[in-house]
Parts: structure tokens; C-alpha cells; sequence
């Protein structure tokens, strides 16, 4: 069976900014163990905010009363095996184009009741909207990875009330050192592979090894000569 993957990068730079970097290689790897892949960008994108007004789950479910890309992007979403959600690192977070996607995408899925699972309230999918897997892709200008523990976070929440299982980050931190680096001619092409290794170890053994996320994010440049100032 071929695996279908939607990918969203919400970077402003799309294709040219940093956390493209890391994106790229990820999904040519899994295009070339077979599987299906299918890229957007926000900025292209016409998505609205959501209104909340709820007619989505209630009269009308999974059909929102707004006219924008959503109405194209939501049954390719539905029928992905994998999302990849791609984002820079704003103020410790996802940036605002992928909030509005994810803001839009829950409320359609979702039915209007309420239940109570494992010690916490959501609503459920409805009926018909499969379950699969979430991965989160994210680069940041801060040297250190921990920087990264709430978007983390947030890609974990988003997962559990779209029903889907949190595969697992590739994250870049200290982006900025990558790009120079891969401009100079200095060694880094090791990250970029890892990357690419990890699209191909995703499709063909359905998991990313400790080895080759460590191997994306791994440290570039001593902390000393990155920031200006140690306190």
C-alpha cells in the first residue's frame, strides 16, 4: 500500500528559509522509498481564520461555510496516512499560518459531544476520519534544542485531539550556523542526509531512529562562538 503524506510548511520563505533545510531532504527521502507526497505552503494558501461558529461539527459536518483553500486541502488531509507540519520557531512556538491551519482543521474533523479520555476532555473524530500520524518538522535561530520543548508540546496536543499518533520531531536548532555552513562549503552535508535517512527509514520501517534525529540536530558550532554574550 502506498503511504500518502501531506506536508505543510508555514516558513515565510517557504522553500528558501531554513526550515526547508531540514523538509526538503525529509520528504525526498520518503518519495523515494514510494510513498506519495504532496507539499503546500501557507503563504500560498488563502485560509481565513476560524470563525467559531460551529456549524462544521453540528449542521454541516466537515463542510465549512467559508470559501478558501481549505475546501481543497481538507479532503487530501482526510485521506493522508501522514502529516508533516512544518514551522519555524516563533516566540518558543508554532508560527501564526499554522495555527489557522490547525484552528481550522479540528472543529470539522470533530463531532460536537464531549467525552472523557484518559483523564481528559476532547470531542472524538467522526466517523470516517481515519487515524494516522503527525510528525513536526522545525528550525530556530537559539543554539540550544530545549528551545524547542513547547512547540513540541503543541504538535503533542494537536495530535491527541485529531486522534493521531505523535511520530516525532526533526528539529534544527542553531539553523542559522546550517546555512552558512552549507553556503561555504564546510561540513554539514551529514545533517541533510539525516534527514533524507529518516524519510527513508519513516517509509520502509515505520518509525525515525534516536540516531538520525540526533544526527539533524546535532551541534554545529561551540555555544561560545554563536551567542554574543554567556551569562
Amino acid at each position: 500500500m502506498t503511504l500518502k503524506i501531506v506536508a505543510v510548511n508555514s516558513s515565510p520563505n517557504m522553500e528558501r528559509g531554513n526550515t526547508a533545510l531540514i523538509l526538503t531532504p525529509f520528504l525526498e527521502g520518503m518519495r523515494e522509498m514510494g510513498a506519495e507526497v504532496e507539499l503546500f505552503y501557507t503563504k500560498k494558501l488563502r485560509i481565513r481564520p476560524c470563525q467559531g461558529e460551529f456549524d462544521c461539527a453540528t449542521k454541516t459536518p466537515g463542510e465549512c461555510f467559508q470559501n478558501d483553500d481549505m475546501k481543497m486541502l481538507y479532503p487530501k488531509l482526510v485521506d493522508a496516512d501522514i502529516w508533516v507540519f512544518a514551522s519555524p520557531l516563533y516566540v518558543s512556538s508554532i508560527n501564526g499560518p499554522m495555527k489557522n491551519l490547525w484552528d481550522r482543521m479540528i472543529i470539522p474533523m470533530g463531532e460536537p459531544r464531549t467525552v472523557f479520555k484518559g483523564g481528559r476532555s476532547h470531542h472524538p473524530m467522526r466517523e470516517g476520519i481515519k487515524s494516522g500520524k503527525i510528525i513536526l518538522v522545525s528550525s530556530c535561530g537559539y543554539w540550544k534544542i530545549d528551545n524547542f520543548d513547547l512547540i513540541i508540546e503543541q504538535t503533542e496536543e494537536f495530535a491527541y485531539h485529531a486522534a493521531r499518533d505523535y511520530w516525532g520531531a526533526l528539529l534544527r536548532p542553531h539553523a542559522y550556523a546550517l546555512r552558512q555552513m552549507l553556503d561555504s562549503g564546510n561540513e554539514a552535508d551529514d545533517v541533510i542526509e539525516a534527514a533524507r535517512n529518516a524519510g527513508r527509514h519513516l517509509i520502509e520501517h515505520g518509525d525515525m531512529t534516536i540516531r538520525l534525529l540526533k544526527g539533524v540536530s546535532r551541534e554545529l558550532v561551540p555555544l561560545e562562538s554563536y551567542v554574543s554574550e554567556v551569562e
